[in-house]
């Protein structure tokens, strides 16, 4: 059993598999793991181009990219995709599940379809990666590396993000317990939870975060992709070979403030969904 496989690279390097790789902080990842000597086996859904990109970037830092067209609502694709870059690469050392979707609806208002489309995205999707990646790093007998990223909101609830919340909590605990299962075999399970990040899910990513004024962050910004990537590289390393069932909050201090926004309320404007 050898936990600081993801370092150990002999002959070749070691092997990681990203989900949503074609902007933001999947992105971001796929080049923090390059950096970092590993290959990288990219997953994308909507933007081949965009994809291309990243692993033109990743091929520039010396890695070798794979890319796969992976909707990770798929039940059947998503194994048959780790199954195929496991066979490619000869290995599977790393996964970093950053795929994910959001809805902003009140829980009154929230039908069936919008609950089970976030689900399937959010946590579905990252327990069938996880569990295929976790096989072949089993049978490989190295060890491995699982990062999944989850969010600020699975420690706290926001108004009109129900779906959400669920399944970001959900796949915090799913987190916890594939920590526990799979210690033995010298694979690490860790969350990585973002606060509010400069990507095209929140609508930011062309905008610099260091110009945007958030005085409710104690570091008064939203945060760079490559922030968060720096932590989920940092976990799949050999220096993070002891750290297994935690959830790293990448949020600029966003979760110190829940009592004290509380108390320095001036409106009712929280009960309503923000946009």
């Amino acid at each position: 059993m050898d936990t600081d496989s993801p370092a150990r690279t002999g002959t070749s390097r070691p092997a990681a598999i990203v989900t949503g790789s074609e902007s933001g902080i999947g992105r971001a990842t796929v080049v923090a793991l390059a950096e970092a000597g590993f290959d990288v086996g990219l997953c994308w859904y909507a933007d081949e181009s965009k994809a291309q990109d990243t692993a033109r970037e990743a091929r520039g830092h010396g890695a070798r990219t794979e890319l796969r067209r992976l909707d990770v609502t798929d039940t059947a694709a998503v194994p048959a995709v780790v199954d195929d870059l496991a066979s490619t690469f000869g290995r599977v050392d790393a996964l970093a599940n950053v795929a994910g979707t959001g809805s902003s609806a009140p829980l009154l208002d929230l039908d069936l379809a919008e609950w089970r489309s976030v689900i399937a995205t959010d946590l579905d999707g990252p327990f069938l990666l996880l569990q295929a990646a976790a096989r072949h790093m089993v049978a490989g007998g190295r060890g491995g590396r699982i990062v999944n990223v989850t969010s600020v909101h699975e420690h706290q609830p926001r108004v009109g993000s129900a779906a959400y919340c669920a399944a970001k909590a959900g796949l915090g605990l799913l987190t916890q317990v594939a920590a526990l299962e799979l210690g033995e075999h010298g694979i690490t399970v860790n969350a990585v939870a973002p606060g509010e990040i400069a990507t095209a899910m929140t609508g930011q990513e062309d905008e610099d975060p260091e110009q945007v004024r958030r005085p409710g962050v104690p570091l008064g910004r939203p945060g760079h992709a490559r922030e968060v990537a720096a932590v989920i590289a940092f976990l799949c390393s050999p220096a993070a070979a002891y750290v297994t069932g935690a959830s790293w909050a990448v949020d600029g201090g966003m979760l110190r403030m829940g009592p004290m926004a509380g108390s320095h309320l001036t409106s009712d404007d929280w009960r309503r969904p923000q946009t």
